[in-house]
């Protein structure tokens, strides 16, 4: 499942990444280093991805907390990992069937979703602020 989410999410990546190395390639500092006659490797890791980190970062800790919750998604629906294997939402699923006689078996299993992607979602905000060259 980890494999598929993979194959189909790895576009916005590619897509980021593309646009910010045509904004960051414009600036002055790059021209700059360019013009004393910095390689183009150099260029590249000592102005460009610096600069490009910080949303790749956050998109990932974004894209973390999408795949978690496509994962439980789909497990409650049947359709990801097996009831031997442990998933939160197949663990959501088989408590439907207790909600009125057992609440903490879809309680816990849901607020353990929401924690996660609530903290897979501050974990990018924290690293976008670490990361931000534009800040310092």
């Amino acid at each position: 499942m980890i494999l598929a989410l993979s194959i189909i999410s790895w576009v916005g990546y590619a897509r980021l990444i593309r646009g910010q190395i045509l904004s960051v390639r414009e600036y002055e500092y790059v021209s700059a280093a360019r013009a004393i006659g910095a390689g183009d490797f150099r260029i590249i890791v000592r102005h460009i991805l610096p600069n490009i980190i910080a949303p790749v970062l956050v998109q990932a800790s974004f894209g973390m907390a999408g795949a978690i919750t496509a994962e439980a998604g789909l497990s409650f629906l049947g359709l990801g990992t097996q009831p031997p294997t442990p998933s939160w939402g197949s663990m959501l699923n088989e408590g439907r069937n207790y909600l009125l006689v057992a609440p903490h078996l879809t309680i816990f299993p849901g607020i353990a979703i929401m924690i996660v992607v609530i903290a897979f979602n501050f974990l990018g905000d924290s690293l976008r602020d670490l990361w931000d060259v534009k800040e310092r």
